[in-house]
Order: structure tokens, then C-alpha cells, then sequence
């Protein structure tokens, strides 16, 4: 398997950033990433009930948009919330996001 490189955060766009974060299943992925833990990138570790393909697609948009990465050990893979680069570029916006105070 391959790299998933996520983009440099010069790269990122707020733009990109909110389009992803429209969709409600991937807002809802962004709340479970939001203590800054990486989470397994297993099915039924979500709460959601999509099939393997869906969660690879809207952790990929995710990913590529740059809101998250994906850490690889091996045959596991994780994924992290961006969050301290994304608070930097976008002040504020994660958490507003995430209705938090």
C-alpha cells in the first residue's frame, strides 16, 4: 500500500475545508477526531452505519482537504484531526464547528 499524504497546510483552502466539513457524515467523523487522538480506521468503530467503501471515501475527502491524516503502522490505520495546524491557519473555526466554547 501507498502513502496517503494529506496536503501541506499552505496548501489547504478554507473553501475546501468548509465544502468537506458540509457533508454530515464527515462533520461527524470530525467530532469523534476532535480530543486529537488518532482513531482505528475500522468500519464499525464509528457509530456510523456505512459500508467499508463509503468510510473510505469521506475519510479520504476528509484527508484531502486537509482536515485529517492518516497514520499507518503496518497493516493498522488511524486517523488524526489536523487540529492544531487547522486552529493556526483557520482561528477559530474547528471549533465553531464543532459548537464548542
Amino acid at each position: 500500500m501507498g502513502d496517503y499524504p494529506s496536503p501541506d497546510m499552505t496548501e489547504v483552502e478554507l473553501v475546501d475545508v468548509l465544502k468537506a466539513l458540509g457533508d454530515p457524515v464527515r462533520l461527524r467523523i470530525v467530532h469523534t477526531l476532535a480530543d486529537g487522538e488518532p482513531k482505528p480506521k475500522t468500519v464499525d468503530g464509528w457509530g456510523l452505519d456505512l459500508t467499508k467503501s463509503t468510510m473510505s471515501h469521506h475519510f479520504r475527502t476528509l484527508r484531502e482537504a486537509g482536515l485529517t491524516r492518516t497514520i499507518v503502522h503496518g497493516r493498522t490505520h488511524a486517523i488524526q484531526l489536523r487540529r492544531d495546524e487547522l486552529d493556526q491557519k483557520f482561528p477559530g473555526l474547528i471549533e465553531a464547528v464543532l459548537g464548542e466554547k
